[in-house]
């Protein structure tokens, strides 16, 4: 599928691109990995380089998908609502993480399908340089986290970094775009939450309120008042709207 072949090899060509050359290399103490810079000043990578690459970047795609993603937003939000239910262990973490997961390759998929046709494939055609893959395949991701990032998290994040020539939010480095783009998630996320707590914390008060008035005390308010929130949540066909609400919360 072309967009898991443009994630997994996005992660490749971002850790390549983001590696310096090594001086092990260019000393030719392993001929078999070498880095080399052409006449125009782009970097090449030898076969077997490109290899490790790829195999260490294998173990940053758990952290680049939660990180780079929309699946931070999606994940924190349905754990807050099966808080807010009160539900502690249903759905479980790993359909919940499920749900995250394809909603996000959902979500993400025309950013992915850019990558692949701007960056991917071109490099498997060797059209193109693994400097430039890397360069095509940042614009596409980097326009989605601009678009989810708050300008007061991004300056903050560019002045605490020292950074002093930036005039545009596209000149912004991935090193300050991804920690701004996390911080504006998660409040997002928060906010969202937020917004699904109220309807059962009132049905909480409510039935709290009215076993205080009856006299049972000794009556949990979270046992009584369970069901009525399972029940209210199907009834507006809760996960269609909370899916619908995620979805649309990332725009076009």
């Amino acid at each position: 599928m072309k967009w898991l072949t443009a994630f997994f090899c996005t992660a490749a060509l971002a850790l390549g691109a983001l590696m310096p050359e090594l001086a092990w290399a260019q000393d030719g103490l392993f001929p078999a990995v070498t880095v080399t810079t052409g006449a125009d000043g782009n970097t090449e990578y030898s076969v077997t380089m490109q290899i490790l690459l790829l195999m260490t970047a294998l173990s940053f795609l758990p952290a680049m998908l939660i990180m780079l993603t929309s699946f931070t937003r999606i994940i924190v939000v349905l754990s807050i609502l099966r808080q807010a239910i009160g539900l502690q262990q249903t759905p479980s973490n790993q359909v919940l993480i499920g749900i995250s997961l394809f909603m996000t390759f959902f979500i993400m998929n025309p950013v992915f399908e850019k990558i692949y046709d701007n960056a991917v494939q071109p490099y498997m055609n060797e059209t193109i340089t693994l400097q430039q893959a890397y360069d095509a395949a940042q614009k596409p991701l980097k326009t989605f986290m601009l678009s989810q990032t708050r300008n007061t998290d991004l300056n903050s994040f560019i002045e605490i970094s020292g950074y002093q020539n930036i005039t545009t939010p596209e000149e912004t480095p991935m090193t300050v775009v991804i920690p701004s783009f996390i911080t504006s998630e998660l409040k997002t996320a928060f906010q969202i939450g937020f917004m699904l707590f109220i309807p059962f914390l009132v049905i909480d008060l409510v039935v709290a309120s009215i076993l205080m008035a009856m006299g049972m005390m000794m009556l949990s308010p979270m046992i009584v008042s369970l069901p009525f929130k399972i029940m209210l949540f199907v009834l507006v066909d809760g996960w269609t709207l909370v899916m619908g609400t995620l979805a649309g919360s990332f725009g076009n």
